[in-house]
Parts: structure tokens; C-alpha cells; sequence
């Protein structure tokens, strides 16, 4: 059935690389044994591991479903009962998420950010101020800290950041936990100095998005700490998160992870990005702030919107004052530099 709408509103909404689907095809047929326990899985932690050099030697590598999934699972097998999660206000686990994080008992701690940016210096402050409170153990004890990359407004951490914030998390002995279910489009990104071995220098788990970056599904959670999370594998299947059929998501994994093909597909959600933004400003549009990656935000009249309503497909992100609205266009993986063609000519 043919959509008559021009789809910008996220991106997860192709199905997957076609490489994968192929694959998938070519061993449909095939028995493999569950629970990632196959060979395709065991195949691509190690070309996961080796991506990240010596960083990756000791890391150990797990397959799970989904976003939401895996940020609940991870931060509620890291932290004790009674510590909490910080995170920026405007973090995804904060925001967007339904209270997953919460639900399972652990309080979401929320902290000050600068375009979605945990800063190291307020990171600081918060953890001392706990520290030096006399009441602290009638307190929510911070047990973690939280940062995803790209962040929720497309921005992206230095490596000079990211050195800071886990000095910070080192010096108070907490673990940092970096979302990347975004990670290829900010590795891709022109004005990054961040790679995959930065983020395994400085992290002590993190997970590298597939959904969101060619996979049909699936995020590899990749902890780097020894011992941060004691029978990990057993932790997943009790908070029902371990898939039966993992196979399916070694098959992902590895096809992503062959000759760079979760770098390369990577490019194009850039490349169709910043020729959108080039665009949209070209057309008079403001934005709502700069974005290296992927994620384009603008300020839009709701007059306007109510016509792009019949046509165009954004995100809503939150009201800019009575008469404009912050909006969202997302590229992808698959996006076609025609798709944003078509978006710029229906643009009012």
C-alpha cells in the first residue's frame, strides 16, 4: 500500500540492511542451538571485541532485544538496592521511557546538562554534595551514571568529555554507563574525535545500537569492567530479556560487524542529514540547536504544522513558546538523498 506521508519521524522505520535479511534467508532453515549460545553469536562478540582493540580483550559481550530493554536490564543489575542512577534531565532513561528504570526500583537522579551534555564539573558537585551530607544514608545513594551518545538532542561528547566524566565516576567509584543505541550515527558523524576504543577506554559498559542502525533488531551490550555484573547472562534471562532464538541476533551482529558495514551504512544517516539541515536553512528554517548527527532540530511556526501534518512526517519535541514548536527530522541508515528531495518540495 503506497504512503502518501514523507516518513521523518524516527530512525528504526526501515526494516534492515539487506544484507542481513539475506543472510538471515540463507540459514533459515538451519538448527542452532539457543540462547546465544551458537556459533554466529560467539563470531561476532570477538569481531565486537576486536573492534575495540586492547580494550576489548577482557570485555565480555551480550545480545538483547531493544533500547528500553537493555538500559532497564543493565542499570538495575549494576545498581544495589538502594543506590540510584544519575542521569541528565533530559536523558532518554529519564524522559522517555515510561519509568522502566524506576519500576524496577531504582530511582532516576536527575542533573543539570548542556545540549543534552552531562558536564564533569557539575557531575562533580552533585556526587561531593552527596558525599558530605550527613543524612545521606536516609538518601537514594547515586550508584551510576548515565550518558547516552548521540544524546537526545543529537549532540555528542568529546573525547575530552568523556575523559572527564569517567575520571569523575573513577574517583567516586562508580560506574559509567554509556546508551548507544544511536552509537553508529555518532561515530560517523564529521565533527567527532570519539571512536569505538574511546568509548571502551572510557566506559565501563556500554551497548552498541543496532535497531536504530541497520539490524532488524537487537543491541550489543559491551561491558568493559571485570566483574561489574556477576552472571550477567543468568541477570538477562531472569528479567526476561534473553532471547530464545538468539541466533538471530549473532546473524545481525556479525553481518554488521564484516568488513565495517555498521560504520559504512552509518555515513549515509550523516550525509543525508547535513545536506537536510543545509537545506531547511537555505529555506529560511531555524534551528533549535546544531547537530552533528543524525537527529535535526527546528523551530516551526504551528501554523505551519498544521498543514505539514497532511504530508510530512516529524517528532514532536516540545513547545517553543505559544505560536512555534521544536521538531525533529531523523535520518537513517536507509534514508535516500530523494526522500529528503521530496521533504524540502512539500516544505511550506
Amino acid at each position: 500500500m503506497e504512503d502518501s506521508i514523507i516518513h521523518f519521524e524516527s530512525d528504526y522505520m526501515e526494516g534492515c540492511h539487506p544484507k542481513i535479511l539475506e543472510k538471515i534467508a540463507q540459514i533459515n532453515f538451519q538448527k542452532q542451538v539457543g540462547y546465544g549460545q551458537d556459533d554466529f553469536c560467539q563470531s561476532a562478540k570477538q569481531k565486537i571485541k576486536d573492534s575495540l582493540g586492547k580494550f576489548g580483550k577482557d570485555a565480555e559481550v551480550h545480545f538483547l532485544v531493544g533500547g528500553t530493554q537493555t538500559n532497564s536490564t543493565v542499570i538495575s543489575c549494576v545498581l544495589k538496592p538502594w543506590q540510584g542512577v544519575v542521569s541528565a534531565k533530559s536523558g532518554h532513561i529519564a524522559v522517555h521511557e515510561a519509568g522502566a528504570v524506576e519500576y524496577t526500583g531504582h530511582k532516576v537522579m536527575e542533573i543539570g546538562h548542556k545540549d543534552g551534555k552531562i558536564q564533569a564539573e557539575e557531575l562533580q558537585e552533585y556526587l561531593q554534595t552527596f558525599k558530605d551530607d550527613g543524612n545521606n544514608t536516609h538518601m537514594v545513594e547515586p550508584g551510576m551514571v548515565y550518558i547516552s551518545h548521540p544524546t537526545e538532542y543529537g549532540t555528542l561528547y568529546s573525547k575530552d568529555e568523556l575523559k572527564n566524566i569517567s575520571a569523575v565516576c573513577k574517583k567516586y567509584d562508580i560506574p559509567l554507563f554509556l546508551d548507544g543505541a544511536r552509537l553508529g550515527y555518532a561515530l560517523a558523524s564529521f565533527e567527532t574525535d570519539v571512536t569505538l576504543q574511546t568509548i571502551g577506554e572510557f566506559c565501563d559498559v556500554f551497548y552498541i545500537g543496532g535497531t536504530k542502525v541497520g539490524a532488524m533488531f537487537g543491541e550489543a551490550v559491551v561491558i568493559t569492567k571485570k566483574d561489574l555484573i556477576p552472571h550477567f547472562f543468568t541477570m538477562i534471562k531472569q528479567h526476561g530479556a534473553l532471547l530464545a532464538k538468539g541466533f538471530l541476533l549473532g546473524v545481525q551482529f556479525d553481518t554488521l560487524f564484516t568488513d565495517n558495514l555498521y560504520f559504512e551504512i552509518s555515513k549515509n544517516a550523516i550525509e543525508t542529514a547535513m545536506y537536510l539541515k543545509q537545506k531547511m536553512l537555505e529555506k529560511g528554517y531555524k534551528l533549535y540547536l546544531d547537530s552533528p548527527t543524525n537527529q535535526q532540530f527546528f523551530i516551526v511556526e504551528n501554523e505551519k504544522l498544521k498543514k505539514w501534518d497532511e504530508k510530512i512526517g516529524y517528532c514532536f519535541i516540545e513547545k517553543y513558546d505559544t505560536t512555534h514548536t521544536v521538531v525533529r527530522f531523523a535520518t537513517s541508515w536507509a534514508t535516500k538523498m530523494d526522500d529528503v528531495e521530496r521533504l524540502i518540495e512539500n516544505l511550506e
